[in-house]
């Protein structure tokens, strides 16, 4: 499976940073969160950080213009439907993971990929509240997420090697060096 597009629940400084490393990747991104605010805030950010970028001659002016038009921003999960893999990037609160999980579980195609960006809480129990263990696993991004290149791969105890391999491909596609973690 190859994924286009990647869909990430959270606009704060996790879910922002990941969106940007995405697009400019060359992946197409849809951002959801709860307000109209919080996407826009999580865009202007991105918009920030590759000013910042083009400041020190690492992007031009035309591969930001490029990045910004490969995030689109929503306040309703159903505009995610259209993605391969959806990483929520929500607060480390489990019982906020488990709620937006389970909407997640219920709206998207059977087929979807489902990760977790967390460092605290198990893999193992958020997938178990999914109805598709085998595709779900975790994505540990550092702070920041444009600039750490080392993500976490973390497979749960349901975790298929088929999305394992796709993650892995994936993070070294958008810049990343993926450790795997139990």
């Amino acid at each position: 499976m190859a994924i286009q597009t990647v869909g990430i629940v959270g606009a704060g400084t996790m879910g922002n940073g990941i969106a940007q490393a995405c697009a400019v990747s060359g992946i197409d991104v849809v951002m959801v969160d709860i307000s109209e605010a919080a996407v826009q805030k999580g865009v202007a950010t991105v918009a920030g950080s590759l000013d910042r970028l083009i400041k020190k001659e690492k992007i031009t002016a035309a591969d930001k213009d490029a990045a910004l038009a490969r995030i689109k921003t929503s306040t309703d999960y159903a505009d995610l439907k259209g993605a391969q893999l959806v990483i929520e990037a929500a607060t480390e609160n489990f019982d906020l993971k488990v709620k937006i999980l389970k909407q997640l579980d219920e709206m998207l195609p059977a087929d979807t990929l489902v990760a977790t960006n967390t460092s605290s809480i198990s893999i193992t129990k958020l997938g178990a509240v999914t109805q598709r263990a085998d595709k779900f696993i975790g994505m540990h991004f550092f702070n920041p997420a444009t600039a750490m290149k080392l993500i976490e791969v973390i497979r749960a105890a349901h975790t298929s090697d088929e999305t394992f391999e796709i993650i892995k491909n994936l993070s070294v596609e958008i810049g990343k060096t993926p450790v795997e973690v139990a």
